[in-house]
């Protein structure tokens, strides 16, 4: 008896052993897969921080506004500290080292080639700094970022695969011993009723304890939606409130510049009153100021606050519906779709194009949400229909295993570049040829608004071949009472 003892506490110390060892490996994989993630996070903060650097540069060429130096400078600021964490997550490495010094390097230059183009721009040399511009070099060093960023990217899945295979022999290797450790036991448990006993103790106190655990466990995922759930409400309220200042100040500068823009009239019109009766007291250059480059600039001031309202009214209307209660309703999608068909028959018509609903399954869900989601992708496929082929729109929809329902709306449009498949969906992103007005707000609020019913939407699509938009809503959007949240 002693000596099976013996040895089942031996196995007991060799299983544990190397259940440490599995613990270990798996701790080290996770910080190397987190270190990893930083890198990448970095690196694509570094390109993020130089565009910007770019629009600010581009913005104060374009305007001769401050304010867009501002945009520049602060992303200038920010590049060393970027590139002194990534230098340290890097630092040793053979393969990331190189690439980040070169990533450097590049930006270097980059930032010394925009602050070229700005003192051309301050000091009134602005052909010679467009001239710059057009060069094409600024885009080939961007270009070259990207290519080292996609490089590091690369270089980091190809480690965390290769890992993550001996993590998996690791496990496997675990759960072999394990099991034929627990057969062993098994076979030396039999031999004394009292381990057994023992034993049977232990796993009784181990469900315990997991039951108290998973209790636990639940109650913090709980509290942790709450807490989520109440900071995206606090966000929603501050893009209202921050929307809802900047308007006064806008409103402003619209109407003061429709005031330039008549005492811009008057003076015109006091000038060739002048240049008629005494053609001599009139200064060629001030005629041109007065007709030609004070409208143009006030022309200017005037695009720019138009397409400022209207991202405001977008980011508005965006926040109203994120702080808008949601209200399930059964929902009768055949003719729901068919009504939002329709209401843009003119356009396909115009286009020569057809929208073709075949019978939905229905839904319960809110109805406003449904109707605007359906709306602005259907909408969507109108708008960028293929002139060189009759347009065609279908919307398909079935019920899924997992109490899921799918819709399909398919287009045979442009189609997007594979590279864009996600960037649509974020706020002022757009895609392929800017010849249809937009500010790229549609998608980000899709996206928005399914993922408040509890929903998921993704895309296939290919350029020049049509795109197919995926929604996928549970059968029935079960609202979250307060007291879950307790």
């Amino acid at each position: 008896m002693a000596g099976l003892l013996a040895l089942a506490i031996a196995l007991l110390l060799v299983l544990n052993l190397a259940v440490f060892v599995l613990i270990q490996r798996t701790a080290d994989f996770n910080d190397t897969v987190e270190e990893a993630q930083q890198t990448r996070f970095v690196a694509r903060e570094v390109l993020t921080r130089l565009v910007d650097a770019e629009t600010g540069q581009r913005g104060y060429m374009l305007t001769g506004r401050l304010e867009y130096l501002s945009i520049h400078t602060e992303a200038i600021q920010r590049l060393p500290d970027l590139f002194e964490e990534l230098t340290g997550l890097t630092v040793g490495d053979p393969d990331l080292g190189p690439r980040v010094e070169h990533l450097r390097a590049l930006s270097d230059e980059r930032q010394i080639l925009m602050e070229r183009t700005i003192s051309l721009a301050r000091t009134g040399r602005f052909d010679e700094a467009v001239a710059l511009v057009r060069s094409g070099r600024g885009k080939v060093l961007m270009d070259a970022m990207r290519v080292e960023i996609a490089a590091i990217d690369e270089i980091q899945t190809t480690r965390l695969q290769f890992q993550t295979r001996q993590s998996e022999w690791a496990g496997n290797v675990t759960v072999i011993a394990n099991a034929f450790g627990g057969a062993v036991i098994l076979v030396l448990a039999g031999a004394s009723a009292w381990l057994i006993r023992r034993y049977i103790y232990e796993v009784q106190g181990a469900r315990d304890a997991l039951d108290r655990l998973n209790a636990g466990l639940e109650n913090q995922v709980r509290v942790r939606t709450f807490e989520l759930t109440r900071a995206n409400e606090e966000i929603q309220r501050f893009a209202y409130i921050v929307s809802h200042d900047l308007r006064a100040p806008l409103v402003n500068v619209m109407g003061y510049t429709a005031e330039l823009e008549q005492a811009g009239r008057i003076i015109d019109k006091q000038m060739t009153a002048v240049e008629t009766k005494a053609p001599k007291l009139v200064e060629q250059d001030a005629l041109t100021a007065v007709r030609e480059d004070v409208p143009e600039a006030i022309g200017f001031i005037r695009a720019s606050t138009e397409k400022m309202d209207r991202l405001i009214n977008a980011i508005l209307k965006l926040s109203r519906e994120g702080r808008r209660n949601l209200v399930p309703e059964p929902l009768d999608m055949t003719a729901m779709v068919r009504n939002i068909a329709d209401s843009v028959r003119h356009q396909t018509h115009a286009a020569g194009a057809e929208i073709v609903v075949e019978p939905l399954p229905g839904l319960e869900s809110d109805r406003l949400s449904v109707e605007q989601v359906l709306g602005n992708l259907i909408d969507n496929a109108v708008k960028y229909l293929d002139a060189s082929r009759p347009g065609r729109i279908v919307v398909t929809g079935e019920e899924t295993a997992g109490g899921w329902i799918v819709y399909r709306i398919a287009d045979n449009g442009r189609g997007i570049s594979d590279r864009d498949h996600e960037r649509i969906f974020e706020l002022f992103r757009r895609s392929g040829r800017q010849d249809r007005p937009g500010e790229g707000l549609g998608l980000a609020f899709v996206r928005n608004s399914v993922r408040r019913l509890g929903g998921d939407i993704t895309l296939e699509s290919e350029l020049g071949k049509g795109s197919t938009f995926i929604l996928k809503f549970p059968t029935r959007l079960i609202l979250p009472a307060a007291g879950d949240y307790a």
